[in-house]
Formats: C-alpha cells, structure tokens, sequence
C-alpha cells in the first residue's frame, strides 16, 4: 500500500503544473481576457507612445499614409499632414497634424516602435514635401489661417495664392520665382514669408498675423 501511494504521489507531482496551466485556461477564457489576441506592440517599442509629425519619415508614417489612403511614400510632408487634419477635425479631434496616441488609436493603428520612426534635425530644409522647418511658430499659425497650410490654395478672387496667400506683387517684391506663388514649391513660399515677415512682421496679414 505504501508503495501505490509514493507511486501516487509523483503521478500528482508530476501531473499538477499542466492541470495548473489547464485551469488557468479555462478561467481566463470564462472571464473574456485574451492571452494571444491582446493588443501587441511592435518590436522594439517602449511603454512611451511615440508620436509621428511633420518631416518624420520610416515605416511609421507608411503605416499612417496607408490608413489615410495616400501614396506610402514614408514621408511627412504637407499633404500628410493635411490629410492628418482632415481626419482629426472630422473626430472632433484637436487639429494639429500631429499622430499622437489619440490620433494613432483613432486610425486604429497598433503603437509605433521607435525604430520605425526617423526624425531629422529639425533645422535642416531639404527643399523638399515638408518645406522650411526652421519656419518660426508664428509663421505656422498665419499659414494655417490663411490657407489651412496649403502652399497651392488660391482664394475665391484669385488675388491670394499659395500657404501665406502672397499677392502676386508681394511674391515677386521678396525675391519669389515665378508669377505665380501657389506654383511654387512650399520650401520656397516658406522663404519669401519668412524674408517678408522679418521686414514687415505680421503687417502683411493683418487679420490671421493678430491671431
């Protein structure tokens, strides 16, 4: 009898981890949580939330370009930020072109792995989609009242045209290339404006240069 117990015993011994493991199971699949569907982050990423902007570039922003149906180029530049708007003011989101946690959820998008994400010296101007990065903030904000900051708008009169909405005169006054400044790539309204704003300051827009 003593032997059919010890016996017994490594039986139950040995036994016990997998009917623990089994009961585990079994109550995490009675009480709804997910042991392999939960949300999953990428590899390499932190418990940080890593936003995405303007002039950021990698498989991230293709992620996001993809989700907004644009060319998966892996470039921030204007029109993704724009799209980024669009999307943002139809949530009744704050607007800022900006793919912060809120933004990256609402896109349904899983959380970003730093190393997805290549963010470059914010003082460089490459000429390129992004424009002129060392533009000073109050800059953005004309551009973003004036033209929600598209450098092709043109208003309802034709007179104002591009990002700042230079008249023709002003454009080719501060050294702008061309006849017409919505034409013009948006690296260069970026330095006509910058040029006009350090001569005049915010008197060529006086409604959006007082906001």
């Amino acid at each position: 009898m003593e032997s059919i117990s010890v016996v017994r015993g490594l039986r139950w011994r040995a036994l016990a981890p997998a009917l623990l493991g089994c009961l585990i199971l079994a109550c995490t699949a009675s009480s709804g949580v997910a042991l392999a569907d939960g949300p999953r982050l990428e590899a390499g990423a932190s418990a940080a939330s890593v936003t995405v902007r303007m002039g950021d570039r990698g498989p991230a922003v293709k992620r996001i370009q993809r989700r907004l149906d644009l060319s998966a180029d892996g470039v921030f530049g204007s029109q993704t930020k724009r799209a980024v708007r669009r999307f943002q003011r139809r949530r009744d989101m704050t607007v800022d072109g900006i793919v912060g946690p809120q933004t990256r959820r609402a896109l349904r998008l899983r959380p970003f792995s730093r190393e997805s994400v290549r963010s470059p010296d914010r003082s460089d101007d490459d000429g390129g989609d992004g424009g002129s990065s060392d533009v000073p903030a109050i800059l953005q904000r004309i551009a973003e009242c004036e033209s929600g900051g598209d450098p092709t708008a043109v208003s309802s009169s034709g007179q104002y045209r591009g990002k700042y909405q230079f008249s023709r005169e002003t454009w080719r006054r501060n050294g702008g290339s061309g006849d017409d400044p919505a034409a013009a790539s948006e690296a260069e309204q970026d330095r006509v404006a910058l040029k006009l704003y350090r001569a005049e300051g915010t008197d060529p827009w006086p409604t959006c240069g007082r906001q």
